[in-house]
């Protein structure tokens, strides 16, 4: 027999599988596969580049995709014929833990590559935080929130590049830009986009009073370079200044940062961290692509809501989330309602688990 606390184990993992493979759908998905396969064996298909690039890289996440479905499967069915032989007999509850340890990473990794299905969520992304209303505190919770994702860039193997710094006068930053490069970094962090709300005893306060504080916190995919986009050079408007904050001996030597207005929008992108200008010009330009591209996205997120009579507002009365200090310790979502106690894990970069709720939420919404 096999004792409780292993049974339940078994059984937890099995449902979760079962959830996993209604939303995963393999039959599409080896489908699809098979008619991308196809599509590349056509003579033709390197005639037009770009679209051939976009084909393989497809390919290439589906095939993925389908390899860890199918590792996963085989392990599942490892569990059924060891659990069969443990009532035989023939084998022990430390055979069947074994293989267990193997599936749970696995089952991790399917769970969270069967919700990144969506447009670029394979890709780089930028991140950028600025502080809301507030002053010296919000801008020190906007330098915590930038050490939290570092951290989390970190445990994760992601390289962070710095396209922008901008320190607070006293403390904290004004503005931050980076860019994380890694296998789905876009579709791990997008539903961090949005106001994160801190409640703490201010360090800044001789009185000791509680503050509530707000930062924002921008995630944009990082766009092919050649994807087509309409940005004429008269609707911008580039700007030269002499870089301060990050960027060592170099700052505040040559008029090497770039900032790019795009008049239409008003979106303004900002880039001090390479040596000439030109390089900062190129990284602005990208970042104002995956600005633009983010902004088109949200637009049409919004016509779907209307159509669906879910449109909220977003403001900074509409945080996704709340960092609570005191009187107890607890950061909650206020949209999957996940929450820890363990508010410093959560500093330290342990936020996977609010990642994995939100991807789970979200393809339950799409799933209604």
């Amino acid at each position: 027999m096999i004792n409780f606390e292993v049974a339940s184990k078994v059984t937890e993992l099995k449902k979760k599988y079962e959830d996993l493979c209604r939303v995963f759908n393999w039959d599409k998905e080896h489908l699809r596969m098979k008619e991308l396969e196809k599509k590349m064996g056509d003579k033709d298909f390197w005639a037009n580049k770009e679209e051939a690039k976009k084909y393989s890289k497809e390919l290439n996440t589906r095939r993925h995709r389908i390899k860890i479905y199918e590792s996963l499967k085989e392990t599942f069915e490892e569990i059924d014929v060891v659990t069969e032989l443990i009532e035989d007999g023939d084998a022990s509850e430390e055979d069947l833990e074994g293989v267990l340890k193997k599936a749970e990473p696995l089952m991790d990794k399917f769970e969270l590559e069967t919700y990144l299905n969506e447009d670029y969520d394979d890709a780089n992304a930028y991140l950028s935080i600025h502080p809301g209303a507030g002053g010296t505190e919000s801008h020190d919770w906007a330098d915590m929130l930038y050490r939290m994702y570092l951290r989390w860039s970190e445990k994760n193997g992601y390289s962070v590049e710095t396209i922008e710094y901008q320190p607070g006068e006293e403390a904290g930053i004004s503005s931050v830009t980076v860019k994380i490069t890694g296998e789905y970094v876009y579709g791990y962090l997008k539903g961090e986009k949005g106001v994160h709300r801190l409640v703490r005893i201010s360090p800044f306060d001789a009185s000791k009073r509680r503050h509530t504080s707000f930062a924002s916190v921008n995630v944009m995919p990082e766009v092919d370079e050649n994807i087509d986009m309409d940005i004429r050079d008269e609707d911008l408007k580039v700007e030269t200044f002499r870089a301060s904050g990050h960027g060592g001996q170099y700052v505040n030597k040559t008029d090497s940062a770039v900032r790019i207005t795009h008049l239409p929008t008003g979106i303004v992108v900002t880039c001090q961290n390479e040596r000439s200008q030109h390089q900062n010009k190129y990284l602005a330009m990208q970042v104002l692509k995956a600005k633009l591209y983010a902004l088109e996205m949200d637009k049409k997120q919004k016509e779907m809501l209307k159509l669906q009579g879910e449109l909220k507002e977003i403001g900074w009365g509409s945080q996704i989330r709340s960092y609570v200090f005191h009187p107890y310790n607890m950061v909650k979502d206020h949209r999957t309602n996940h929450q820890t106690g363990n508010i410093q894990s959560v500093m330290d970069g342990e936020i996977t688990p609010f990642i994995k709720a939100y991807l789970i939420w979200k393809a339950s919404l799409r799933n209604k």
